[in-house]
C-alpha cells in the first residue's frame, strides 16, 4: 500500500455515481432504522454500558477466559489450535486439509480470514474453496475486498450484481433480486452438499461451556456448519466472553445496530462437533464430525497488554461506525485499502496489518464522534486514532516540513502571531470584504466552492484594552481565552463575549500570553512540541488567577479540560498545575446559560427572525453541550428557533482536513448548506469559530442571503451600550 495516490483513489469514488447513490440512501435510511430498532429499549445507554463493562471485564481476564474456553472445547471433544499469526493459521488448516485429503471447502462469512487472505492461499495449494455468504459470494466473483463489515458488496447495485452472475453461470442473469437471489441460493446448495470442510467466523466464543454463537440473516452459516464433516471454525481473542449470560448483550445491540433488525433470522449456538452425514458409495451414512476451532492473535494479544488499544476488545463487529461516518458515507471501504474500514478500521489496519497502512488512512477520521456516540461497545475511536499517531511520531518521528512548523511557529507565539499579521496584509488582493472569494494558480480549488476567512487587520488582542471596562464590584474575575480563529479571524465576537460578561457584572481579563491551544500539534501526534505549548498557556493563566477560564470555542475548551490532563499524566507536577486549571475552564454557552438561569434571564421570548443552529462536534459529543445554546437562542427577542435536519452533522471542517482534504469537505459543507436552506432560516448560529468558518464560507458561495453568527454575537446584540 506505500505506493498509493490515496487523493486519486478518493476522487475515482467520488465520481463513482453508483457507489455515491448506495451510500447516500443507506445514510438516509439507517438512523431510522436503528431509532425503530431501539424504541423498546428503555435505557439504550444501559445496554450499552452492559456492552462495555462486560467486554472491559473479559480482557482483563483474557488468559483466564482463553483457557478455560479451550479447556471446555476440548472436553466437548473438539480441538483448539492458537494461531500466532495468519501464517500460522494458514499451516495449520493446509496440513488438516491434506491430512484428511480435503478438497472442497465452503465459508460463511468471517473478517479473520478476509485477513489474512485465506481463500486465496487455498486455492493457491489446489483446493477448491466458495464463499456462501450471498455478499462475500458477489464480491469474490467480482474480484474484489469488502467494501462493508457486515454488507460487503453495499458498493454494487443489481445491475452490476447481473454482470458478474451472468459471467460466472454462464448464462444472461436479469437484474430482479429475487431472480439473482434464487439463481444464488440453487448454485451454492452444491457447495454445501460436496464440501468436504465448512469454514466459518463466530460472532462469539463462551468460556463458560466451549459454546461459540453464529448470528446471521441467510442461514447459509448454519449450512456450512451443519452438513460438511469438519468443522473450522476461526475466533479472534475479542470474540471470547465468559458465560452465557454475557452474550445477551451483544444478542441486543448487534442485529439493531448493524442492520437496524430486532433480531437476525439465524442465531446458532455450536457446542462441540456434532454426528454429520457423508456419502459413501452412493449412501448418506452418520459419522462424528471433526469440529476445529483456531483462536486467532494476530496482533491482538499485544492490543489487549495495552491500556488504551484493548478498548478495541469492546468492538462486536456490527459496523454500525461506517454507517454514520460523514467520509465512509462519501467514498465506501475501498479508499480504505485494507479489509477493515472506516475509524475503527484504521485502528484495526495499525494493530493487524502495519502502522505504514494506517499512516495512509487515518487522517482521513474526521474526529466528529458520530461513531463513538453510536457503538454499542463505547469505542473511543478518535481517540484511538490520536493515541495511534503518538505513539507513531513518537517511534518515528514527524515529517521535516510538519516539524519545522510546529517546533518553530507554532509552538512560538511572537512568530505564529507576527505570521498572522503578516498574512492580514499579504492576503488583500484576495479579499473582498472579511473573506476570501478567489485564490491565484494551483490554489485556486480550495476557495471553489466556499470563501475562506480572512485575517482580521486588528486581532482581539490590540482590542482589549479599548472594550475592557472597570468593574466596581466584580461577581467573578474571568480569564478568556480566545483560541486561534476568535483573537485573528473573528475578534468581533471576542468583543461580544467581553460585552456579555461585563453585562453580567464581571471582571475580564486577557492574558496577553497566551497562544494556540495547540489542537492541531496534538491531533497530528506530536506531544512534546504539544507540551510546550500547553505549558506556555498553563503558566499564563496561572497568573490571570481567575474564578473561571472562558472559551468561545468549544475545540480549546476540550482541549485544555481532557487533552492537557491526559498528555500530563506521568508529570505528576504539570498535572497538578493542569487540573487545577482544568476544573475552572468552562464553555461560553454552557457558563452564561447557566448564570441567566440564576438571575431569571432565561426565558422564551416572542418569535422573530428565524435562526437556526448547528451543533460543534467538539461542542456536542465532546463536551455533551447542545441544550444551552438553544436556550439562549430562544432567549433572545427578535429571532425564533427552527431545527434543520442533521443539525449535528459534520460540517467537514475538521480542523486541516478542511483543507487538505477539500474534495471530501465540500460534499460534507454542501449537504450541511442544503439542510440550513431546506430549514427556511435567515441566521445560522453556531458555538464554534471553526465551524462558522467553513459554514460561512458555504454560505458566501452557495446561499448569500443567509448569514451567520456566533451564539455570543446573538446575545451581545441584545445588550444596551
Amino acid at each position: 500500500m506505500s505506493n498509493r495516490n490515496i487523493k486519486k483513489e478518493i476522487d475515482e469514488k467520488l465520481n463513482d455515481e453508483t457507489l455515491r447513490g448506495s451510500l447516500q440512501r443507506f445514510a438516509e435510511a439507517y438512523p431510522i432504522a436503528r431509532a425503530k430498532a431501539y424504541e423498546n429499549v428503555e435505557d439504550i445507554d444501559a445496554l450499552r454500558n452492559s456492552v462495555r463493562d462486560m467486554k472491559k471485564g473479559a480482557v482483563a481476564n483474557l488468559e483466564k477466559i482463553a483457557d478455560q474456553f479451550e479447556e471446555q472445547v476440548t472436553k466437548r471433544g473438539a480441538k483448539v489450535f492458537r494461531a500466532k499469526d495468519g501464517d500460522a493459521l494458514k499451516q495449520y488448516l493446509l496440513n488438516l486439509c491434506k491430512e484428511r485429503g480435503v478438497k472442497r471447502i465452503a465459508k460463511s462469512k468471517s473478517m479473520a480470514t478476509e485477513e489474512i487472505h485465506l481463500n486465496h492461499f487455498l486455492e493457491e495449494n489446489g483446493l477448491h474453496v466458495k464463499e456462501t455468504d450471498l455478499g462475500e459470494w458477489i464480491i469474490s466473483i467480482a474480484g474484489h475486498k469488502p467494501s462493508h463489515m457486515v454488507m460487503p458488496a453495499i458498493h454494487l447495485n443489481r445491475n452490476q450484481v447481473a454482470e458478474y452472475f451472468s459471467k460466472e453461470l454462464h448464462k444472461e442473469i436479469e437484474p430482479d433480486i429475487a431472480y439473482m437471489v434464487q439463481e444464488a441460493r440453487t448454485t451454492l446448495r452444491e457447495e454445501f452438499l460436496h464440501a468436504d470442510m465448512g469454514i466459518t467466523g463466530s460472532n462469539f466464543g463462551i468460556a463458560e461451556n466451549g459454546a461459540f454463537g453464529l448470528v446471521t440473516n441467510e442461514g447459509n452459516a448454519r449450512l456450512v456448519s451443519t452438513l460438511p464433516p469438519i468443522q473450522v471454525v476461526i475466533i479472534g481473542y475479542e470474540k471470547l466472553i465468559p458465560t452465557i449470560k454475557d452474550a445477551v448483550p451483544i444478542l441486543r445491540t448487534l442485529p439493531r445496530n448493524a442492520t437496524g433488525q430486532l433480531m437476525t433470522s439465524y442465531m446458532s449456538m455450536i457446542s462441540g462437533p456434532a454426528p454429520a452425514l457423508v456419502k459413501k458409495d452412493g449412501q448418506w451414512v452418520e459419522q462424528q464430525k471433526e469440529l476445529h476451532i483456531i483462536l486467532f492473535d494476530n496482533g491482538r494479544l499485544n492490543a489487549a497488554k495495552d491500556e488504551k488499544l484493548k478498548q478495541i476488545y469492546q468492538c462486536v463487529r456490527c459496523a454500525s461506525c461506517l454507517n454514520v461516518c460523514p467520509i465512509y458515507t462519501l467514498v465506501g471501504g475501498h479508499v480504505y485499502g485494507h479489509i477493515y474500514a472506516g475509524g475503527i478500521g484504521a485502528i484495526l489496519t495499525a494493530l493487524l496489518n502495519s502502522m505504514n497502512d494506517f499512516n495512509q488512512i487515518n487522517e482521513m477520521c474526521i474526529g466528529c464522534r458520530r461513531c463513538t456516540e453510536i457503538c454499542p461497545g463505547k469505542i473511543d475511536i478518535p481517540g484511538l486514532i490520536d493515541y495511534l499517531r503518538a505513539k507513531n511520531v513518537e517511534a518515528s518521528g514527524l515529517p521535516f516540513g510538519v516539524k519545522a512548523v510546529f517546533e518553530n511557529v507554532l509552538s512560538n507565539r511572537k512568530v505564529f502571531h507576527t505570521l498572522l499579521r503578516l498574512a492580514s496584509i499579504g492576503q488583500k488582493p484576495f479579499t473582498s470584504g472579511r473573506v476570501i472569494r478567489h485564490l491565484p494558480l494551483f490554489l485556486a480549488g480550495l476557495a471553489k466552492d466556499r470563501s475562506l476567512p480572512a485575517v482580521a487587520d486588528t486581532p482581539l488582542r490590540d482590542r482589549v484594552n479599548k472594550i475592557t471596562k472597570k468593574i466596581a464590584k466584580p461577581v467573578k474575575r474571568v480569564a478568556f481565552f480566545s483560541g486561534c480563529n476568535i483573537d485573528f479571524v473573528f475578534p468581533e465576537t471576542g468583543e461580544s463575549v467581553y460585552k456579555v460578561l461585563q453585562n453580567m457584572n464581571m471582571e475580564m481579563v486577557f492574558p496577553e500570553d497566551q497562544t494556540c491551544c495547540g489542537k492541531p500539534v496534538l491531533g497530528m501526534g506530536d506531544h512534546e512540541t504539544g507540551k510546550k505549548i500547553a505549558k506556555q498557556n498553563i503558566i499564563a493563566f496561572e497568573k490571570a488567577n481567575a474564578d473561571v477560564i472562558l472559551f468561545a470555542c468549544p475545540t480549546c475548551a476540550e482541549t485544555w479540560h481532557s487533552t492537557y490532563v491526559e498528555i500530563f499524566q506521568n508529570d505528576p507536577q504539570w498535572k497538578t498545575r493542569v487540573e487545577k486549571l482544568a476544573h475552572k475552564c468552562r464553555e461560553f454557552t454552557s457558563f452564561v446559560a447557566e448564570e441567566y438561569k440564576k438571575s431569571g434571564k432565561l426565558k422564551k421570548a416572542l418569535g422573530g427572525k428565524k435562526v437556526t443552529y448547528h451543533d460543534s462536534c467538539h461542542m456536542k459529543r465532546g463536551l455533551n453541550i447542545y441544550k444551552e445554546p438553544r436556550e439562549l437562542i430562544e432567549a433572545a427577542p427578535g429571532y425564533q428557533l427552527v431545527e434543520m435536519k442533521d443539525c449535528d452533522k459534520c460540517c467537514g471542517m475538521a480542523g486541516a482536513f478542511g483543507v487538505k482534504y477539500t474534495e471530501l469537505s465540500m460534499p460534507i459543507l454542501k449537504k450541511k448548506i442544503e439542510n440550513i436552506k431546506d430549514s427556511g432560516a435567515e441566521l445560522v448560529a453556531v458555538g464554534c469559530p471553526a465551524c462558522m468558518m467553513q459554514i460561512q464560507g458555504g454560505l458566501d458561495k452557495q446561499a448569500p442571503n443567509i448569514k451567520i453568527k456566533h451564539v455570543a454575537d446573538i446575545i451581545a446584540e441584545q445588550i444596551k451600550d
